[in-house]
């Protein structure tokens, strides 16, 4: 059975789509990237590996979200089907945390690498950062997969209380709405949500902070302006990645408010933040990074060189 699909709905489910497949192209440019690197060079910097992983689960998490829409778009009986709903809410919080959580282990990893404080336990961060970085890509991808497993559980336990088992073929009816039971995830993804944007205030803040105090030792020790100007870049593009860490946030943190509420407008203007987002920051790492800069901009031009040929 198709649903009656408006023209608001159309037309919200193809911009949607437009912004979810650019989002996988350019994860997908970047995981590949680095995995080609990593045949070569038989082994990937600490930064390479949290990007690989990063693009990895961006991408899946942009797919299997632009599948729910989908379906609950223009076959919302399909998410009825014994396990889909479970599975398809399981996944996309699997890898919505392991984005979330990845991209603070990024924003951590450069405030390490970078900033300059005289504590001995960021000292100690500093010179071991190279090896704690698996462990916390590990810790990442395993609390990712309890929280994964507990929608998954939820949602499940949910679906069995409140369908009655009269089928139609294969499909269950809804005899009440299941709302009250997805309270618990809200929780836990506010829980995740929260965590992962003070670890990038705080990385975010004490490297603007170690930036701008090196570039006033620089500018009053005459130092070459190149490498104050690297400084100001630098601190410029954290404050850009912190001002859309900081509105992707809230746009989650209002799914959570209004989900259940029904306001079609609102939540369409968040799901254009959430999946413009893992697109956007991506192609910003991309172009901070000369290498995959350059591999970019090649293949663009070829891919351009073919089209004028036709």
């Amino acid at each position: 059975q198709q649903s009656n699909l408006t023209s608001y709905g159309a037309t919200a489910l193809a911009i949607i789509t437009l912004e979810a497949f650019a989002g996988m192209w350019i994860n997908a440019f970047l995981a590949c990237v680095l995995c080609i690197a990593w045949v070569k060079k038989k082994s990937l910097n600490s930064s390479e590996k949290i990007l690989l992983l990063l693009g990895c689960s961006r991408f899946c998490y942009l797919c299997f979200s632009w599948i729910y829409s989908f379906l609950s778009k223009i076959y919302p009986c399909y998410l009825y089907v014994h396990h889909i709903l479970q599975l398809l809410q399981g996944a996309y919080s699997f890898f919505n945390c392991s984005n979330f959580w990845i991209s603070a282990c990024l924003c951590v990893f450069y405030c390490i690498k970078i900033a300059n404080f005289r504590n001995r336990f960021f000292i100690y961060l500093k010179v071991n950062i190279d090896r704690i970085v698996p462990w916390l890509l590990l810790g990442s991808e395993i609390f990712s997969l309890v929280i994964g497993t507990l929608v998954y559980n939820i949602i499940d336990k949910a679906v069995c209380k409140n369908l009655n088992f009269t089928c139609q073929g294969r499909f269950w009816k809804a005899t009440i709405k299941i709302e009250e039971h997805f309270y618990p995830i809200h929780f836990l993804t506010g829980f995740v949500y929260t965590t992962s944007f003070m670890a990038v205030i705080f990385s975010a803040v004490f490297l603007l902070f170690s930036l701008w105090r090196h570039k006033l030792k620089m500018q009053t020790n005459s130092m070459n302006s190149l490498s104050v100007d690297a400084h100001i870049r630098a601190m410029k593009s954290i404050l850009s990645f912190f001002i859309m860490y900081s509105i992707n946030f809230m746009s989650l943190i209002v799914t959570l408010i209004y989900s259940t509420k029904h306001q079609n407008h609102v939540m369409f203007l968040v799901y254009l933040i959430q999946y413009a987002f893992p697109g956007v920051h991506s192609l910003i790492l991309i172009f901070s990074n000369p290498k995959l800069e350059k591999t970019l901009l090649r293949i663009l031009s070829c891919m351009k060189c073919k089209v004028c040929m036709r």
